[in-house]
């Protein structure tokens, strides 16, 4: 029981910091301003890590390096703290790591276009929607172009919903093929 527990709290903790990571990631990449209230909670997740890891790695382009070594750092340290319990092979942690960072990025998308889908259905007039909505077009893109309006409905997030389910169910197998 006290493994779950603290699993489910590393889960947490480690999917809201490196998720943070990834979106100030994305977000630079969009070239989304971080005047905004999700980029000021992201610098104020974020800037403790990334800030100093800037330091010594580049950007690649509009790819900002620090930010995904953090996130990887941040999935790696969760690893190593549940290895302390199961005293698995220590070879397999950055392996692991990168699984988790896999993971986390799909988890991130997921949710993002399910607050999407929920801002469209009440049209909120938030700085919050403008950002969810350039956050989620370059995903929701290439589901618009196959699927027509239904009824006035956009069902793209649905479809966007069902790919990433099954891009998470491919990487859990695949996970578990490579740690056997």
């Amino acid at each position: 029981m006290f493994l779950q527990i603290l699993s489910f709290l590393l889960d947490v903790a480690a999917g809201l910091l490196g998720g943070a990571c990834l979106l100030r990631l994305y977000m630079q990449y969009q070239r989304i301003s971080f005047a905004n209230p999700v980029g000021r909670f992201v610098f104020a997740l974020t800037d403790w890590i990334v800030l100093p890891l800037r330091r010594v790695l580049p950007s690649i382009k509009r790819w900002d390096l620090a930010s995904l070594v953090a996130a990887y750092l941040i999935q790696l340290a969760q690893f190593a703290i549940l290895w302390l319990f199961l005293r698995t092979s220590p070879a397999m942690l950055p392996l692991l790591a990168l699984f988790g960072l896999v993971r986390l990025l799909i988890t991130g998308a997921i949710g993002l276009v399910i607050v999407y889908a929920i801002l469209s259905w009440v049209r909120a007039d938030s700085p919050i929607t403008d950002v969810i909505d350039r956050l989620v077009a370059p995903l929701l893109r290439p589901f618009r172009r196959m699927i027509p309006l239904v009824g006035g409905f956009d069902l793209s997030p649905l479809a966007a919903l069902v790919v990433l389910q099954v891009l998470a169910i491919i990487v859990a197998n695949l996970q578990g093929a490579v740690l056997r």
